[in-house]
């Protein structure tokens, strides 16, 4: 069975001073984003974010009773315009389709340390549910994969909470281009390592058809 575990090992692996150097010609990140402390905002109990992305437009609903602390995070992540012009880095027909790694290394950086404490599994891992990804206990932070499959006899006893699932533009989700396969040691797609020292650069040059999230926004 797959598993989701390893993720982030590569990425979390970066130093913050190296991926700092590699941002230096990136375009001047959005201050507000620089300082993810400042960004603590309570979620409603029942909210819905609408992905405007390359391929189309899909909507996740949350429900904070699944994970009160990912669905704030998520919440806030939405609201201060995180998610534009992040990649689908990951995309892995029929087990999951991966975000969350910020374009700009300067922001990533600030981000990368800024962990969430792990909660119960509530709702599990079927097809369309939204959940964080991580590398070990506590390390959740800025990345998330929709399950394209039901992943739940997999991932739910491994820890890995729902907090949300798509409720229109699933068949969104399912184009997202997957040509470039897993990442490292799974297989050739990007590495999460360079993504983190260098954004959406590496991602520009060497993975050109990789899908994007143009904007995300809190809808009623």
């Amino acid at each position: 069975m797959r598993s989701l575990i390893w993720v982030l090992a590569v990425a979390l692996s970066v130093s913050v001073t190296g991926a700092i150097g590699q941002g230096k010609t990136a375009k001047k990140p959005n201050p507000v984003l620089m300082n993810p402390s400042g960004l603590k905002e309570k979620a409603p109990s029942t909210f819905k974010a609408q992905f405007k992305t390359t391929k189309g437009t899909f909507v996740v609903e949350v429900k904070r009773a699944w994970s009160p602390a990912g669905a704030d995070r998520f919440y806030n992540l939405v609201k201060s315009g995180f998610f534009d012009d992040v990649k689908f880095f990951r995309v892995v027909p029929r087990f999951v389709v991966q975000f969350g790694m910020h374009g700009n290394p300067q922001v990533a950086a600030k981000w990368r340390e800024a962990n969430i404490p792990d909660e119960p599994v509530v709702t599990g891992n079927k097809r369309g549910f939204l959940t964080y990804a991580k590398a070990g206990p506590n390390t959740r932070s800025t990345q998330f994969f929709i399950n394209l499959g039901d992943n739940s006899g997999s991932l739910d006893p491994q820890g890995f909470p729902a907090f949300g699932h798509v409720v229109s533009g699933m068949e969104v989700v399912d184009k997202l281009y997957s040509g470039y396969g897993d990442g490292p040691p799974m297989g050739s797609g990007p590495d999460q390592g360079m993504i983190a020292a260098q954004g959406n650069a590496y991602l520009n040059k060497d993975y050109p058809k990789l899908d994007a999230i143009i904007t995300a926004t809190i809808v009623k």
